[in-house]
């Protein structure tokens, strides 16, 4: 029996720990998750199901609950699992624009944007090159809740590149914490080179 504690973990903590217990099963097991909400229950629930498992979930008392994944044998979730990497042939950057995911909310943009970078940090396959600019720019910088996760995925050869221009603009210059300064040509050259863009 595998568990995990999962409550109190914002999106997608709570998936990437459950598919870590997953990836390194080598054979029949049974994994607990506790998580908070009935999202992180359905996104638990949807990816032991992608990984083969048999699933059963309960709330055990006011926000908390139990997803039970029983996995059958290590050779059905090999066969089963999903492709998590991006991109094995050419190769894949990353552009941010703002430091908020999304519109709408502002300060949950921000948290899912958190969780954006976050989850990059744990796919197989890293992205060559992370870009950042206008708004964006800040995420760089002293003060960002992202630059352990930055610096991490730095740290594994990806460049974390942020545009001049915006950090001038924002008076940041002089506050970059994570990777080098680049400008809107080697910007463009960047994205027209890439096999694949993300934007969050």
């Amino acid at each position: 029996m595998i568990t995990i504690d999962a409550r109190g973990e914002n999106c997608p903590i709570p998936v990437i720990k459950t598919k870590k217990a997953l990836d390194v099963l080598t054979g029949a097991e049974t994994i607990e998750v506790f998580v908070d909400n009935e999202i992180a229950v359905q996104n638990v629930t949807k990816l032991g199901r992608e990984y083969g498992g048999e699933l059963r979930s309960e709330q055990i008392k006011d926000k908390e609950y139990k997803v039970v994944i029983q996995m059958k044998d290590a050779v059905m979730q090999s066969e089963t699992k999903p492709d998590m990497s991006i991109d094995k042939t050419g190769h894949c950057i990353a552009v941010i624009s703002t430091a908020c995911m999304g519109e709408g909310n502002d300060k949950l943009g921000k948290v899912l944007m958190k969780g954006f970078l976050f989850a990059l940090t744990q796919l197989e396959s890293l992205p060559k090159k992370i870009v950042f600019y206008n708004g964006g720019a800040t995420l760089t910088c002293e003060g960002s809740d992202s630059l352990e996760d930055l610096q991490a995925m730095e740290a594994e050869g990806v460049e974390i590149l942020t545009c001049g221009t915006c950090l001038d603009y924002y008076n940041l210059k002089e506050k970059l914490k994570v990777g080098e300064v680049t400008n809107m040509y080697s910007i463009v050259e960047a994205m027209e080179a890439a096999s694949k863009i993300l934007k969050p």
